[in-house]
């Protein structure tokens, strides 16, 4: 008996420690992103979007405060039905879901971009905007 207790209680210990490589390897690419990497792939973004102290909408809208926003909601800006209509919070899945392939990700939107192509890339975007408060002012890391 002692012996399978000692055979369970390391099967326990190796499960246990299998979990934890498992979520730590789960957690790995979120604190991977990058905003400094972000900050240079926005540059596809700025022929649309602004970000930042005195930030304006052009032809898509200003962009601070963007993470955790209802979609459709930046003040002054006119948005497409589908946009308007979505019921969507700008969560970073949501973001990321969206800058993949934002046409496919919510049909009838007016974003022309077709999207980014390397999940690591949407990521390190989204970090650079999360580094924004709704007024443009950065967050201090």
């Amino acid at each position: 008996m002692r012996k399978t207790n000692s055979g369970n209680h390391t099967r326990n210990r190796s499960g246990a420690i299998a979990a934890l490589c498992a979520g730590i390897a789960l957690a790995a690419p979120a604190q991977a992103r990058d905003v400094a990497a972000g900050e240079k792939i926005f540059k596809k973004c700025a022929a649309c979007h602004q970000v930042g102290e005195g930030a304006k909408s052009r032809v898509g809208p200003a962009l601070n405060g963007v993470v955790g926003r209802a979609a459709g909601s930046y003040e002054g800006f006119r948005y497409s039905d589908a946009m308007s209509g979505s019921g969507l919070i700008w969560t970073e899945e949501a973001l990321a879901d969206y800058l993949a392939a934002p046409r496919k990700f919510l049909p009838g939107n007016k974003m022309s971009f077709a999207g980014l192509r390397k999940p690591e890339d949407a990521a390190n975007v989204i970090a650079y905007l999360a580094s924004f408060q709704a007024d443009g002012t950065r967050i201090s890391e």
